[in-house]
């Protein structure tokens, strides 16, 4: 396309105050200017590489700017072309032309969709005026598809994606810090009052004395830090004056802390020396000079002070009288019961810091393999510990049914009722559980007088009716025949019933089951399986059991006799 040169700022001449003619002249070289886009010390241009394209093509978009090297040049940024689609915006290309500056910066385009369209002008910033570049019109073509050669395929189904995966690492990589910051800073927390309570458990003359002997110790004095020498030393003399005298004494200015003393003086509380109490005055008005005057003491001076402070402390000692056995005892109890609370604390952080730490794993295993492996795992399922605990192999009744149960079934006694105790030789019956529980194993053999082939779905029905009778709501039956491994004969009704929940009052569980009836000569075989339908182990037990059933076969009467 052709370039347009624009405008940056006229002549100065074209500004004065002219004549007449001189203005006609100006307008006349106005006019020219706009039309044929004039000289300017700027000049912008902007073109395309192409401007037909096959959908999702690149356009190169480029803007050439020329400037002095002075002037502030902004070019567009973000979603300006619409409807085309900036996909990239490339680094300004500077270079240096004839005292001026050749900036060109491209921009990639594109658009998905075939049809006509325009890139519209574009909005160039130039110290503090804007410029606009033309419009240009880009076609987009459709790729052309061969479906003639193009092989087809069939819709594939949806396939269900589980949920990502929980980053664990990430996670651990916030709480590792956080942890480690809290337990320095419980370390250093629990070492600071450590430290504070074998301080308070010295006597107050004993923990001055011990202080000031630090305050020896130290070289503040040889390194000339008088400030620092006397602000200890004035702490000293108050904490334990503090402790001995007046609780207040630690908050207390110097002023009011001698008051204080010749209050207790006069009162007759202490037997303070008069002397003693202006020594300590003086002291601690020299302390205030050398903390808030910045007044520098003499080495010899803060001597005498640091010996006069231990003769205040000891003179004071001698003063204070002893404790009665009442106070003792008062002060004995009030340590049991700080310490007493101490211990309180104790437990009671140490509980709060273990149930934080278990929910923590718990929300870290949780997120990582799912509630529902934590609740079979850490708190356990009744039917997964069946399925994954020891399974035994046992034969009941007689004839016997030989299978494998992952507990051994009880024998339990049944009431015959009367209309059947004459045609019955003998009957077992052995279970584990309730049609109420969540799985419900039976095993009945009975041995009848007569021969019993053809009564099978008789039986299959009483035993339905018996269901239903403890406790079996809305159920569907489904028949069909069942065979053993060594060719014994039977009838299997399988379906779901309906049964009140044990836990939630009102609620009812959905439960699958299976009956397996099998007849031979004069002997019934019966087995019984039911489980909760939401159960994901259940059907991996049930699967267990209805594959290691075995069946004695009863030997006709020709071989019994």
């Amino acid at each position: 396309m052709p370039d347009r040169i624009i405008n940056i700022r006229f002549l100065s001449f074209l500004t004065f105050p002219l004549s007449v003619v001189e203005v006609k002249v100006r307008n006349i070289v106005l006019l020219f200017l706009l039309l044929s886009g004039g000289w300017a010390e700027a000049q912008i241009t902007s073109n395309v590489d192409t401007t037909n394209i096959r959908i999702g093509e690149e356009i190169r978009y480029s803007v050439e700017v020329m400037a002095d090297s002075t002037d502030l040049v902004l070019f567009p940024e973000g979603q300006s072309f619409l409807p085309l689609e900036m996909i990239e915006s490339y680094k300004v290309d500077t270079t240096y032309e004839q005292a001026k500056y050749r900036l060109i910066k491209k921009y990639g385009l594109t658009q998905f969709d075939s049809g006509s369209y325009t890139i519209p002008p574009q909005k160039i910033v130039i110290n503090d005026r804007v410029f606009s570049t033309d419009s240009v019109k880009i076609e987009v073509a459709d790729v052309p598809v061969d479906t003639t050669q193009q092989k087809m395929f069939e819709i594939k189904p949806a396939i269900e994606v589980g949920s990502t995966p929980f980053n664990f690492m990430k996670l651990l990589y916030w709480l590792l810090p956080l942890i480690i910051i809290g337990g320095i800073g419980w370390y250093l927390l629990r070492r600071k009052k450590k430290r504070e309570a074998e301080e308070e458990q010295l006597p107050p003359y004993d923990e001055a004395l011990a202080s000031l002997k630090e305050l020896d110790a130290s070289n503040l004095l040889s390194s000339n830090r008088s400030k620092e020498y006397y602000s200890q030393l004035t702490e000293i003399v108050k904490r334990y004056l503090d402790r001995e005298i007046d609780d207040t004494a630690l908050e207390s200015t110097s002023d009011e802390l001698i008051e204080r003393l010749q209050l207790h003086k006069d009162a007759g509380n202490f037997e303070f020396d008069t002397e003693t109490i202006s020594k300590l005055d003086a002291i601690l008005k020299r302390a205030d000079l050398v903390k808030f005057a910045k007044m520098e003491m003499a080495q010899g001076q803060s001597s005498s002070d640091r010996n006069t402070i231990e003769e205040i402390i000891t003179e004071t000692h001698e003063v204070v009288p002893e404790p009665t056995e009442e106070e003792l005892l008062q002060n004995e109890l009030y340590a049991q019961e700080q310490r007493r609370r101490r211990r309180n604390k104790r437990i009671i952080y140490g509980a709060a810091t273990g149930m934080l730490a278990v929910i923590i794993a718990v929300v870290i295993l949780a997120s990582t393999y799912g509630w529902d492996y934590l609740k079979d795992n850490v708190i356990g399922h009744p039917t997964k510990d069946l399925v994954e605990g020891q399974w035994y192999r046992s034969e009941y009744g007689i004839p016997a049914v030989i299978m494998e149960t992952p507990v051994v079934l009880k024998r339990q006694d049944v009431q015959l009722p009367p209309e059947m105790q004459e045609a019955v030789q003998s009957s077992r019956f052995f279970a584990y559980g309730s049609i109420l529980d969540r799985f419900y194993l039976v095993v009945n053999t009975t041995i009848f007088n007569q021969p019993i082939d053809g009564e099978l779905e008789k039986v299959l029905e009483g035993a339905l009716a018996t269901f239903e009778a403890q406790g079996a709501r809305n159920l569907v039956v489904k028949t069909e025949s069942f065979e053993t491994d060594n060719g014994v004969k039977g009838i299997k009704a399988y379906g779901s019933f309906e049964s009140e929940n044990p836990f939630v009052k009102g609620n009812n569980d959905t439960q699958n089951y299976e009956m397996l009836v099998f007849g031979q000569q004069g002997a019934l075989q019966q087995i019984i399986i039911s489980s909760l339908d939401s159960d994901r182990y259940a059907e991996e037990l049930v699967d267990r059991i209805r594959n290691s059933i075995e069946l004695e076969v009863q030997p006709t009467k020709q071989k019994q006799q």
